[in-house]
């Protein structure tokens, strides 16, 4: 097992690699590496610093879904716990957007807490990547149809620990004043 630095930033470099080039969603071409730092410092924050393995997954929670990155590269890589929650966070990209979506609610409650901790945490950036000061009608629909379905998927993650259920609920509300 890497030492707890080299853990986190090896789980960066990895991330940075695999998503280079890639845009993030809702904020023009803002680099994808921006969502997963700020997914990685929300679990870190959450949890004082606790968990390296919780921050490194947080780092690399897309990598399956969105790269040719395998299970068995982060097990050998990193842990099999950082393996285990990042498959636990991947959607099935071959099942059309609505099914991944209603997977993402049904399933929220049966993830382990840990697992939980990374919805929240991927949830909060994404909604906070979608508020604008002066929406199109475009931006303000996808704001919309995305907070009330992450809403859904919080609802079965919420418990695990109050300063990430009380960083969701506040980016909500932000979301919803900025409409």
């Amino acid at each position: 097992m890497l030492p707890a630095i080299r853990l986190i930033s090896e789980a960066a470099e990895l991330a940075a690699r695999r998503h280079n080039g890639m845009a993030r969603k809702g904020r023009g071409s803002e680099p994808y590496i921006n969502h997963l730092a700020e997914v990685a410092n929300l679990l870190a924050i959450a949890t004082d610093g606790t968990d390296a393995e919780l921050v490194a997954a947080g780092w690399l929670h897309d990598t399956m879904e969105d790269t040719d990155t395998t299970r068995e590269e982060l097990s050998a890589r990193f842990s099999d716990r950082v393996a285990s929650l990042v498959i636990e966070c991947t959607d099935d990209m071959s099942l059309p957007k609505a099914e991944r979506r209603r997977l993402q609610v049904v399933d929220a409650p049966k993830k382990s807490a840990d697992a939980k901790l990374i919805k929240i945490a991927d949830k909060i950036s994404n909604i906070g990547a979608r508020i604008h000061s002066d929406p199109t009608t475009e931006e303000r629909d996808d704001l919309v149809d995305y907070t009330d379905w992450a809403e859904q998927v919080v609802a079965g993650c919420r418990g695990g620990n109050s300063w990430l259920d009380t960083k969701f609920d506040d980016v909500v509300r932000r979301a919803r004043r900025s409409l």
